[in-house]
């Protein structure tokens, strides 16, 4: 097979245009600028505060009697007439901080008050 398409001898470059432009005209002189006007001074950004480091969150779940239950149903009604809608979470973390803050005899006299239980899931009823 031949090829029909002509070739072209590849093309010799003796000087760049840029080098040719700048041989036939003449050097530039520089030119004296004026002082620059100082730019009007950045007013320091605000410092932002820093933000609070997040919490690590643990979940975990509890058994509790019905009527101990009842107990936070009552105290998140008590918070949301005083004006602070409450959830179950923050009852019970006040609770713990209230317990934190007693003395060592307050804390088991607490402790005495409370009936202990067993822990666990409840066993699931079998139906027949």
């Amino acid at each position: 097979m031949t090829s029909t398409a002509s070739t072209k001898p590849p093309v010799k470059k003796t000087a760049s245009a840029k080098t040719v432009a700048s041989a036939t005209t003449p050097a530039k002189k520089p030119v004296a600028k004026a002082p620059a006007a100082k730019p009007a001074p950045v007013p320091p950004a605000p410092v932002k505060a820093d933000k609070p480091k997040k919490l690590k969150l643990v979940r975990d779940s509890l058994s509790i009697p019905k009527d101990e239950y009842e107990v936070i149903a009552a105290l998140k009604l008590r918070a949301g007439k005083l004006g602070h809608a409450a959830k179950k979470t923050e009852i019970i973390r006040a609770g713990l901080k209230a317990i934190a803050a007693l003395s060592d005899q307050g804390l088991l006299k607490a402790l005495k008050s409370v009936p202990s239980i067993k822990t666990g899931r409840p066993a699931k009823h079998k139906r027949e």
